[in-house]
């Protein structure tokens, strides 16, 4: 069964957050697809995962046309608009809008949305009602202090 976990996100943006549970993603052996709902958020997120930390390197590629089908299978994490999954990933995280429409294809699937943005937490609050009639979900919030508390 997959696992899908909810991260409210309230006192760290996403640029700061995804990089972090990306890295542990590779730590696992993983590949990972993170699908942007929002196409001008791309290179943002692009720029996020190269310069989060300097003695850091997180291998990605934001997925255009113009790849080769080879070069994206290897590839340890995409970014992209779109529900493809090219590098087989392991992992799916949703981001900036971007909803889950099945989960049964990934290992693990991480919803991630911001707190402090109403429309996002509609989103989420459907996507989990959705969801939770097929799959245990579990709600991740950060406290001030940073430590993220299971809260369901």
């Amino acid at each position: 069964m997959t696992e899908i976990l909810f991260y409210h996100l309230e006192q760290k943006p996403l640029e700061a957050v995804l990089p972090v549970l990306l890295e542990k993603t590779l730590e696992r052996g993983w590949r990972a697809m993170v699908e942007c709902a929002n196409p001008t958020k791309l290179s943002a997120l692009d720029e996020a995962l190269w310069t989060f930390r300097p003695d850091s390197f997180l291998p990605h590629m934001v997925l255009s046309d113009q790849m080769e089908v080879d070069e994206l299978a290897e590839m340890p994490v995409l970014i992209a608009n779109s529900a493809e999954n090219p590098n087989n990933a392991q992992i799916r995280f949703y981001v900036e809008g971007a909803v889950p429409e099945k989960a049964d294809k990934y290992e693990r699937v991480v919803f991630m949305f911001n707190g402090h943005d109403p429309d996002a937490v509609t989103r989420a609050r459907q996507a989990w009602k959705a969801l939770s009639e097929e799959h245990e979900l579990t709600y991740w919030q950060q406290e001030p202090n940073g430590r993220w508390v299971k809260k369901a």
